[in-house]
């Protein structure tokens, strides 16, 4: 078990290199806006799989199903510009539990990579060759905290947030659940991994930590979790295989690719 030492603030998310390279030591963090103007949403679309776009097409509402479309052009605009290639030509895998991975990638310089949105905001994660997953969450007071707390999270982490004054409890809940998710969508199991099997820190202010695991206590020692802060009113945390290394966070801008659509 590993973690990172500081918590990116808010002012840390800059624009990148152009053109950024992403070594395998290296974690990246990209944090993007989901609400586009027309012009944009029509451009990203185009460089979408007809996969993609049929099932943009399912969503009723209008701003579910242009939010889908920018999230997935994103996702290719920045692969894309990763492997210096059309965002168009990249073709994605999914295994048994829907966690996408790109086609015709393996071994320890493969880029692997996750994606989180909550209203409006996305959080896009890649490293070479480790496995890597990202959490985003709207830190919202209509929350049954104590509720689902019981529900989902495990004896130590409800006696850890119990013990938090009240007017913390709300942030150690949000600490816990996107420590928790990044987790599990960085294993590749998704839910299907029991949430209170393994313990994560939650107390506002201490480092990001996957403290145990279960059955197996060795498993906790093969990640490292780290905090982020992409935008006030947020709670976000990345998790990956062995050492997070060096962290970038970056700002998307368009037209900043200079392969975006």
């Amino acid at each position: 078990m590993t973690t990172a030492a500081n918590t990116p603030s808010v002012s840390d998310w800059c624009l990148p290199a152009n053109p950024a390279r992403l070594a395998n030591d290296e974690t990246h963090v990209w944090r993007a806006s989901l609400d586009q103007p027309p012009s944009q949403i029509e451009g990203f679309r185009r460089t979408l799989a007809s996969d993609e776009k049929a099932r943009a097409e399912r969503f009723y509402f209008q701003l579910d199903r242009e939010r889908f479309i920018v999230g997935r052009g994103i996702l290719r605009a920045i692969l894309g510009w990763y492997l210096n290639s059309a965002p168009e030509r990249l073709s994605f895998l999914y295994n048994s539990y829907g966690k996408p991975s790109l086609a015709g990638q393996s071994g320890r310089d493969a880029i692997c990579f996750n994606v989180s949105h909550s209203h409006g905001s996305a959080l896009y994660a890649f490293t070479r060759g480790r496995e890597i997953g990202v959490d985003l969450e709207q830190i919202r007071d209509e929350v049954e905290v104590d509720l689902i707390a019981r529900q989902f999270f495990s004896s130590r982490e409800i006696a850890a947030l119990g013990g938090l004054a009240p007017d913390q409890r709300k942030y150690g809940f949000f600490n816990c659940w996107t420590r928790k998710e990044a987790y599990i969508k960085a294993s590749g199991e998704g839910l299907s991994l029991p949430l209170d099997q393994f313990d994560v820190s939650l107390i506002p202010g201490e480092p990001a930590a996957l403290l145990a695991t279960r059955p197996d206590p060795h498993e906790a020692m093969r990640w490292s979790l780290q905090e982020l802060t992409p935008a006030s009113g947020f709670a976000a945390a990345v998790a990956v295989a062995g050492r997070i290394g060096s962290l970038s966070c970056y700002q998307f801008q368009w037209p900043g690719l200079n392969r975006n659509p």
